[in-house]
This record gives structure tokens, C-alpha cells and sequence, in this order.
């Protein structure tokens, strides 16, 4: 895919915009009625053994269409015209919360947020959205939307939950988390070789979690050098943007950077209580068939 994609012609990204945008949205729509709940959320199509989250493809269908949009109106760019980018963006964050992923949804916004600032999008403008994107999210922490147990995890890096010594508190993920990544001390136990990956005893660790068997095996020089390479990767794909020769080309590199390093700074974030816990893969590492795609495809344009 990522083959396919680098050798497909970027501009004509442009005009496939009118099919991927109406595409993903069908399928986000498709999950809510069709999907299978997983843990609460409703985000995923099942066929047969396999998986589809449809909030995936849906991250490189937004940077595309709003690309496309944003590079067609720079130089006559009205409070009107980013109003409207914000729609184009809205609507696929809408029915994302809906699932509810609030996660992937922050994804959505930074990618949104990067777009704008790099466009060219006044200073003010984007402080009154990041302003209102922080009311929207604890709006949504203090509505239905989400489950106790849902709201609980994401606070959790802010407050330790009280009942944590009954192996069912909501930062239960996190302690065993902190713990793994503190046994890795400076080398590591060794591949293969960390009690508290081998034991089992951080959940989720081949998806959510999965930084936490590089800070315990490979410890704190494994984990920089993982770290080291991400930022290699960012800065060649900030290159890239520099020397595209239009503003789409521009646009979708840094796009596929924001929805990468994002996800980069949360998931290793809230293996160390640093950021909220959410469900965002770690790029490149993390088990998931679409994650895996999509970023792959990203990668694949720029």
C-alpha cells in the first residue's frame, strides 16, 4: 500500500477527494448501525476473523479533502472558508464521538489544528478553536456520551483512583504500565526477558500499551533510540513539506507528520501518566491491520 501510494502522481490526491471524503463517512455512519462493540466503543466492521475501523482511513480521507480545499482558497481565505474546512472536518469527528472514541477524535483535531496553522490561519483564530475545542472536551467528559469507566480512564494520569489496591481501579493499566517501563532501567532485562510483558501484566500491551515492552526489555536507551528514529522520520517528512512545490503537496505532508507524531507523543505519554489514556495506536508498532494501513498509506504520499 505504501508502494502503491508513493508511486501514485499526489495532485491527482486532489480530485479522488470527491470519493474519499463521501466514502468515509458512509462507513463511520456504517460502524454506528452495522459495527461491532468492542469495549465499549462501536468502531469496528468484522469479516469473518478480520477487523476494518473505519476511523483509520478516515484520518488520511480528512487530510486529503481538507488539503485540497485549503490550498484551493490560500490566498482568499475567509472567516467563511475556514468555517467551512471546520465542517469538512466535523462532520467525521461527529460521528467518531458517536461511537465513542474521544481518542481518535483529538487525532481529527490536531491534524485539523495543523492544517489551519499551516495554511496561514490568524493567530487568534486558532486560539478561540483550540479555547473551544477545550470546552468541547470537557463538555463531552461531563455528558452521556461516555461511560464512567471511559471518563475515569482518561482523568486517570490526573488523579490515582481510590480504590487502586483492588486490582479493578481504572488506573490499574497505568501503574502496571509505569512499573514495566521503571523495571527497564538504563539496557533493559533483555528481549524477550521482562517479568511484567512475559507475565501478561500490563493489559492491552500489544496495542495501547506496547511502549511499555520497549522501556522494560530494551530499557532507557531502546526506548530513546525508538524515540530517535520517530523524530528522524518527522524531520524528513518536514522536509518534504519544504520542498513540495505547491501548497497541497505542502499540506498533505504536514497532515500524515501531525496524525503521526500526535499519536506518537499520547500513546507514550499515557504509558507514563503524562497524557490521558485513550486508545490511540503507537505508529508502526502497535498491533492493528488498519492503524498499520493507514499509516503506511501516509507515509506512502508524502
Amino acid at each position: 500500500l505504501m508502494a502503491g501510494f508513493a508511486f501514485v502522481d499526489y495532485r491527482k490526491l486532489r480530485e479522488w477527494a470527491v470519493v474519499f471524503y463521501p466514502g468515509a463517512l458512509i462507513m463511520l455512519a456504517g460502524v454506528l448501525v452495522m459495527g461491532q462493540n468492542v469495549k465499549g466503543a462501536q468502531a469496528w466492521f468484522g469479516f469473518g476473523p478480520f477487523q476494518l475501523q473505519p476511523s483509520e482511513p478516515a484520518k488520511l480521507a480528512l487530510i486529503i479533502t481538507v488539503s485540497a480545499y485549503l490550498s484551493s482558497h490560500r490566498h482568499d481565505l475567509t472567516p467563511k472558508r475556514v468555517i467551512a474546512a471546520l465542517i469538512i472536518a466535523g462532520l467525521p469527528m461527529g460521528l467518531i464521538l458517536l461511537q465513542p472514541d474521544l481518542g481518535t477524535v483529538l487525532v481529527f483535531v490536531i491534524v485539523t489544528l495543523t492544517l489551519l496553522a499551516v495554511v496561514g490561519v490568524r493567530a487568534r483564530y486558532l486560539a478561540a478553536l483550540m479555547v473551544l475545542g477545550m470546552l468541547g472536551t470537557v463538555a463531552v467528559l461531563n455528558s452521556d456520551l461516555l461511560a464512567q469507566y471511559q471518563r475515569d480512564r482518561l482523568l486517570v494520569f490526573i488523579e490515582r483512583s481510590s480504590d487502586r489496591d483492588n486490582g479493578l481501579a481504572e488506573s490499574y493499566n497505568v501503574d502496571q504500565s509505569e512499573t514495566a517501563i521503571s523495571l527497564g532501567g538504563l539496557t533493559g532485562r533483555g528481549w524477550g526477558k521482562g517479568p511484567q510483558t512475559q507475565d501478561g501484566r500490563v493489559p492491552e500491551q500489544q496495542t495501547d500499551f506496547i511502549f511499555t515492552v520497549v522501556g522494560e526489555e530494551l530499557g532507557f536507551i531502546g526506548a530513546s533510540a525508538v524515540l530517535a528514529l520517530f523524530l528522524v522520520l518527522s524531520l524528513r517528512v518536514l522536509r518534504v513539506a519544504q520542498l513540495a512545490r505547491e501548497d497541497f503537496g505542502t499540506l498533505l505532508c504536514c497532515g500524515v507528520l501531525a496524525m503521526i507524531m500526535f499519536q506518537v507523543f499520547e500513546n507514550v505519554g499515557m504509558s507514563m501518566r503524562i497524557m490521558p489514556v485513550t486508545g490511540i495506536p503507537l505508529p508502526f508498532l502497535s498491533y492493528g491491520g488498519s492503524s498499520m494501513l493507514t499509516t503506511c498509506a501516509g507515509i506512502g504520499i508524502v
